[in-house]
């Protein structure tokens, strides 16, 4: 006879409570404050708790399917790994990297210590966040640090956290700030042909070599400082970059490679200072094939710092020109240079730079020169037919 499902009659039938099915993936259980924690074990077998408490049981179970699926698509962050501080990170970031220009060194070391540790040194790297970010940025302009240091501050930050994604330390980047990283220098003043020679008729006669073949060669304060004798063809009016001679933290002065790859060059300069440079080899110039060009009055390398103090200062005042950089002598010189119709690649190499980006801003500011002109041309060809039909 079958079995049925039949109770005697007026007793009660008892219903079965079926248990919930097991997860597959993970555990959650009700803590006794109310809320829930999730469980789950990694794929390095370390069975791992969620980094926080859910209110509801379904949180739990959707933060944990979440996770599963970050398995299953080899997305997995281990939690533990991105605990390390950021500043030992980033100074092993900087350590790990020994093409790195010593001077970038020296610059990626003042960020670091200056602007960017006292915030994130101590704080593990998977807890910067967005958040964090934009008010250590914020801090940065409200102390009046110039536009250029934050820009690249924040490049330097976004660099390092880069690499910690890379290295499956954090799962995403939190430098997520549009437009951060990028500067706006403010635009070189440009001097005349007539105020560079203003300065060098006033210059200390030592120094007027220098400050000619830094306008009319293009040539940076590190590439005129580390040139040699065997840099300088007179005869072929042409400058060789070897080398630059840069200032080191705790090294002193030492000669480096050139800035990059493109400033390794050779320039050609005009005959205008072909006897003035003449006349400072034979009388300035160190003796020997490796004899710097320019050195200071007790025959050693000229340093930038006591230049601009003792004899830059005393002659842009006695010259009577504004206030000015000694770099912008060569900021004047590559637009002079553009002026003539330089292409692009011609001036690229003149400059030694790799990128188009600095000789298009040097074209740019002839174009807008050449219609300055197309004006004064419009204006002189108006009031020429003006005066011809007035007839006078």
């Amino acid at each position: 006879m079958a079995k049925t499902d039949a109770t005697p009659e007026g007793e009660p039938r008892r219903s079965r409570k079926r248990k919930p099915p097991k997860r597959r993936f993970g555990r959650v259980r009700k803590l006794p404050s109310g809320r829930f924690q999730a469980r789950y074990p990694g794929p390095d077998g370390t069975d791992r708790p969620a980094p926080e408490t859910f209110a509801t049981k379904t949180d739990a179970e959707v933060w944990l399917t979440k996770i599963e699926a970050q398995i299953l698509d080899d997305e997995w962050i281990d939690p533990d790994a991105g605990k390390i501080a950021f500043g030992k990170f980033a100074q092993d970031w900087i350590d790990e990297r020994p093409k790195l220009r010593p001077r970038t060194v020296e610059l990626y070391g003042y960020l670091l210590r200056q602007h960017i540790a006292p915030t994130f040194g101590e704080k593990p790297l998977n807890a910067i966040k967005e958040p964090h970010v934009r008010r250590w940025r914020k801090s940065l302009v409200e102390r009046k640090v110039s536009e250029v240091t934050v820009a690249k501050a924040y490049r330097l930050l976004k660099a390092v956290l880069s690499t910690a994604v890379d290295d499956l330390l954090i799962k995403r980047n939190p430098c997520r700030i549009k437009g951060a990283g990028q500067e706006q220098s403010p635009e070189r003043p440009v001097l005349t042909v007539e105020e560079v020679y203003r300065i060098v008729n006033v210059i200390e006669h030592r120094y007027r070599a220098l400050v000619l073949l830094a306008t009319f060669a293009s040539l940076r304060w590190g590439e005129l400082t580390g040139l040699q004798r065997r840099d300088l063809d007179l005869d072929a009016r042409t400058v060789r970059i070897e080398r630059q001679m840069i200032q080191i933290t705790g090294k002193g002065l030492v000669f480096t490679e050139p800035k990059s790859h493109a400033g390794r060059r050779t320039v050609v300069f005009p005959d205008l200072i072909i006897d003035e440079l003449r006349a400072h080899v034979k009388d300035f110039t160190q003796d020997g094939p490796e004899g710097l060009i320019f050195a200071g009055p007790d025959n050693g390398a000229l340093r930038n710092t006591n230049f601009n103090r003792r004899v830059w200062a005393k002659a842009l005042e006695d010259a009577g020109v504004s206030k000015i950089h000694f770099h912008d002598l060569r900021h004047t010189g590559n637009t002079l240079a553009a002026s003539t119709g330089a292409s692009t690649r011609e001036l690229m190499t003149r400059m030694g730079h790799s990128s188009t980006r600095a000789a298009l801003i040097y074209q740019h500011s002839t174009d807008e020169r050449q219609r300055e002109v197309a004006r004064k041309l419009d204006a002189l060809a108006r009031g020429a037919l003006a005066k011809k039909s007035s007839g006078t």
